[in-house]
């Protein structure tokens, strides 16, 4: 039986019927105010873009399973699915779409409050995979929906970024497989 073709673009996430789980990554000095604010705080700056990540494998090639500097915290951001809906509608592609003028995408881009970009999805040894995983980019205004509105709670997966990597690191590949959220499609429809 052949494996169905997994779309070249397509949203995997953790997500139930009222949130969807994002990543992000930051220094201790950003992330544990937000851990304990349950939302972030300063030292995050809100007119600052922020990028979420419904990918964990994406994220941790990101951040080198939390050893890169300034990503050395890893969280697992609960956002609302309205709010994640919202961030989807009122995006721009980080390049333009097949039948838009250059012009016309920077202006689009200027006026947009979220940006959308497709890299490729990443496997457990983080390898580039022939479909992408979609990152979201938060401009201001969305950051203020985010912090404020979206964010319903905020876990440090930093533990299991680190015991998933010791897993692959001792040649464990099932156990550290064994491990990885259980991302699927995203639907758009209630769960």
């Amino acid at each position: 039986m052949e494996t169905p073709r997994i779309p070249d673009r397509q949203i995997r996430a953790v997500y139930d019927a009222d949130t969807i789980t994002v990543y992000q990554a930051y220094d201790p000095h950003i992330a544990e105010p937000a851990l304990a604010a349950q939302t972030f705080v300063p030292p995050f700056k809100r007119e600052r873009m922020t990028w979420i990540k419904p990918s964990f494998l994406w994220m941790m090639y990101r951040c080198g399973w939390a050893t890169k500097p300034g990503q050395a915290r890893v969280l697992a951001v609960s956002i609302t699915r309205g709010g994640f809906a919202w961030a989807l509608a009122n995006s721009c592609g980080s390049t333009p779409a097949p039948d838009e003028t250059h012009d016309d995408w920077k202006r689009r881009l200027k006026a947009s409050p979220v940006r959308v970009q497709w890299d490729p999805e990443r496997d457990l040894r983080l390898n580039r995979l022939d479909h992408r995983s979609i990152q979201i980019g938060l401009g201001p205004a969305a950051v203020d929906r985010y912090v404020g509105e979206w964010i319903t709670a905020i876990e440090d997966v930093t533990p299991l970024a680190r015991r998933i990597a010791a897993h692959l690191d001792a040649g464990e590949q099932d156990r550290a497989r064994d491990l990885l959220p259980a991302e699927c499609p995203y639907s758009f429809e209630a769960v």
